[in-house]
């Protein structure tokens, strides 16, 4: 793969310190959350997680509907990252919730939103690594 862009963040002190990317436009404190023994100050890896693949999978959401000719431009992913022991370690588990608007029909929106996850870089990732579950509301 040739990328088009890198992005680069680095973080310190783990769960409990900060994350900055290289072009200073993030720039964040991190906290455990309550669930996982922590304060629950600060954003935490899932909730950034979740975040991007629901801003990932809307773009390539409105990709495929364009090449379909369907307008999901209103559309709304809410990324669901939930975390969990996994023998020794951990492990996660992702909920793709798609509102799609009225106007699409619910043939139509399940075709696009599974070509969608298809296209999606994050999906593409985690496909095989970490469930992923569409839900279409």
């Amino acid at each position: 793969m040739d990328a088009l862009y890198t992005a680069v963040a680095t973080a310190t002190h783990g769960r409990e310190g900060r994350a900055v990317t290289s072009d200073g436009k993030l720039d964040l404190g991190l906290g455990a959350p309550v669930e996982l023994g922590g304060s629950g100050e600060g954003t935490n890896p899932e909730q950034l997680f979740a975040a991007g693949y629901a801003a990932c999978f809307g773009s390539a959401l409105g990709l495929v509907g364009r090449a379909a000719k369907v307008d999901v431009s209103e559309a709304a992913v809410t990324a669901e990252v939930g975390i969990g022991k996994q023998g020794e370690g951990f492990a996660l588990a992702v909920t793709l919730r798609v509102e799609l608007p009225d106007t699409v029909d619910e043939e139509t929106g399940r075709k696009l939103v599974e070509q969608a996850h298809q296209v999606c870089p994050y999906s593409n990732a985690t496909r095989g690594n970490v469930p992923v579950d569409l839900v279409i509301e």
